[in-house]
């Protein structure tokens, strides 16, 4: 059997992330009129573009996959949205596409199939993106178009019983309760991915990947360059921010904990990264960011459901022969904070250490459920090129209790 090859990041880029709510322009969140189609495609188009300006080598016709995770694949991010995409930002015919769905996981399960497949032979370089526009689709929706139509949907009781009926907020809720959590310990781990959030986009470390977006609706065109879902009194004010914090409401339990200002924003936005093999990105005179060590995915139960992230980083780091304390960057989702709490508990590092998320996370910037994946990503491996660190961990958690782990070593 022929060795494994060497799979490295050539380059990350993003689009700016808008608040969701389909409002119409002027009430709703920047990107709440775009296409999804569109965005997806603007933002693989400007990585490429990136590409070619690192060295003039570059040639998409290598490129063999257009890989994209995206969570609810109807309307515009139905029909295989990841070849669609790709025809709409010009890449090559000759580059196959697919589309995965793994919920939270999309994003990294794109990026971690298309390393596999590389891994073994199959192409020399992929495209690895994810895309949500949930301003149009909430979580569900492709499963509620055929409930709502009737249509004999069936599934397992274990589903059906718990992990459908039971919201993921209310999951964290049942977190927070068995492991003692409490508001305060929440509310301050949300208002301090939104601090590092606020001094990264200060000091221009998102507007380096950032891809700008321009679209048309009802005959006025808009462009979006800046995140809008960020809080600059988080990192004016931490201790007033914390104050308002305790002033919002409890959803999912009336003497509950979960809040929105300790869980995740819904969003729209996309992601992209370019992987290709060591041996040809050196023939193509590409500098790698990093190059992908260890990767694993886990399950677990339905309910809570947000906990398989713990498993998945355990195999990851095994299969990349490091340990927790190697890590320079800790990336988790997140999703909600209680589970964010428990990943650090459970392998072995502080939640609030400033290795973990440096540049902020799901509740700072938001979670474009099939985008987050990809879109965290390439935080992870930027924040490592920026500061010299060696090594990174990215998890995630997923609906129905799936988690998802990748281990990266800058070079």
């Amino acid at each position: 059997m022929a060795a494994l090859r060497e799979v490295v990041v050539i380059d990350a880029v993003r689009s700016p992330i808008g608040k969701s709510g389909r409002k119409g322009m002027e009430k709703g969140g920047q990107l709440c009129q775009a296409s999804s189609q569109e965005l997806l495609a603007a933002v693989m188009r400007g990585l490429l573009d990136r590409v070619h300006e690192k060295s003039s080598k570059f040639d998409e016709g290598i490129i063999e996959d257009v890989v994209v995770g995206c969570l609810s694949q109807i309307g515009d991010q139905g029909g295989n949205i990841a070849r669609i995409a790709a025809l709409m930002a010009d890449i090559p015919i000759t580059a196959a596409a697919y589309t995965v769905n793994q919920y939270c996981n999309a994003g990294l399960r794109a990026i971690n199939s298309a390393a596999h497949q590389m891994m073994i032979g199959d192409g020399d370089a992929c495209v690895c993106a994810g895309v949500e526009i949930m301003s149009h689709y909430g979580m569900g929706s492709d499963i509620q178009v055929a409930m709502k139509a009737q249509y004999p949907v069936r599934l397992s009781p274990k589903l059906l019983d718990t992990g459908i009926g039971v919201p993921q907020g209310l999951c964290a809720e049942m977190i927070s309760e068995e492991k003692g959590h409490t508001r305060e310990l929440l509310d301050r781990a949300g208002a301090l991915s939104m601090k590092k959030a606020v001094e990264a986009q200060r000091k221009g470390w998102y507007a380096d990947h950032i891809i700008p977006f321009e679209f048309s609706w009802e005959d006025k065109t808009y462009r979006v360059d800046t995140d809008e879902t960020l809080r600059p009194k988080a990192a004016d004010d931490f201790e007033g921010f914390l104050a308002d914090l305790a002033n919002l409401k409890t959803p999912f339990k009336p003497d509950g904990m979960v809040t929105a200002g300790n869980s995740s924003q819904i969003v729209d936005g996309a992601a992209a990264v370019l992987l290709m093999t060591a041996d040809k990105a050196e023939e193509l005179e590409l500098e790698p960011m990093a190059r992908i060590i260890g990767t694993a995915s886990a399950g677990g139960e339905p309910v809570p459901m947000l906990l398989a992230p713990i498993p998945a980083s355990q195999k990851a780091l095994k299969r990349a022969g490091r340990t927790i304390d190697d890590m320079d960057v800790i990336e988790p989702n997140e999703a909600f904070m209680s589970p964010l709490i428990e990943f650090a508990r459970e392998l072995g590092y502080e939640y609030d250490s400033p290795r973990v998320n440096p540049t902020g996370g799901a509740v700072a910037l938001g979670h474009p459920i099939g985008a987050s994946g990809v879109l965290y990503f390439g935080e992870m491996v930027h924040h490592l090129k920026r500061t010299g660190g060696r090594f990174g961990l990215q998890m995630l958690c997923g609906g129905g209790g799936i988690g998802i782990a990748a281990v990266v070593e800058r070079i």
